[in-house]
């Protein structure tokens, strides 16, 4: 069972420069727990498993802030991708840094009333930022429920 959050769309303008621009996207489902989703995404080496919109993901050493993941989308340039954060079972939050922009990614696991919440958020920053939004953040931000909707199926299998 699914209930479905609205997605959140925001652009943050300062002196009539657009500076900040976020998406996210929830779904509650009884299907995984956040043990399984944890399990999932941070066997990064296996993400080319169960997304088909990468060629292949690639890390060193161990899932934790600081730690690089080398990620290859099809048809795409490689994308450097960086750690700032994980919390076992509840969240990471990494960064690709883009000429003049940053793309931040945000993944969350919340026990909620209904199951396990799970919320992907995209935020650009940059001056450059709504060049990486059109080029790549808003596609990310739109393939939000059927990448999550995959990592379920994928996370309900182990």
């Amino acid at each position: 069972m699914y209930t479905y959050y609205i997605c959140t769309d925001k652009l943050i303008k300062y002196k009539n420069i657009k500076r900040m621009w976020t998406k996210s996207y929830s779904v509650v489902t009884k299907d995984v727990t956040k043990e399984q989703m944890w399990k999932l995404i941070s066997d990064v080496n296996n993400w080319h498993t169960w997304d088909k919109g990468i060629e292949f993901a690639k890390m060193e050493g161990k899932f934790e802030k600081g730690n690089k993941i080398l990620l290859r989308p099809k048809g795409g340039p490689n994308v450097n991708i960086e750690i700032l954060e994980t919390i076992e079972n509840k969240k990471f939050y990494d960064v690709s840094i883009m000429p003049l922009a940053k793309i931040y990614d945000d993944h969350i696991y919340e026990e909620a009333e209904d199951g396990l919440k799970i919320t992907g958020i995209i935020t650009v920053k940059g001056i450059l930022g709504f060049l990486w939004v059109k080029i790549v953040a808003q596609k990310l931000a739109d393939s939000l429920p059927t990448d999550i909707q995959e990592q379920i199926k994928a996370a309900a299998k182990l």
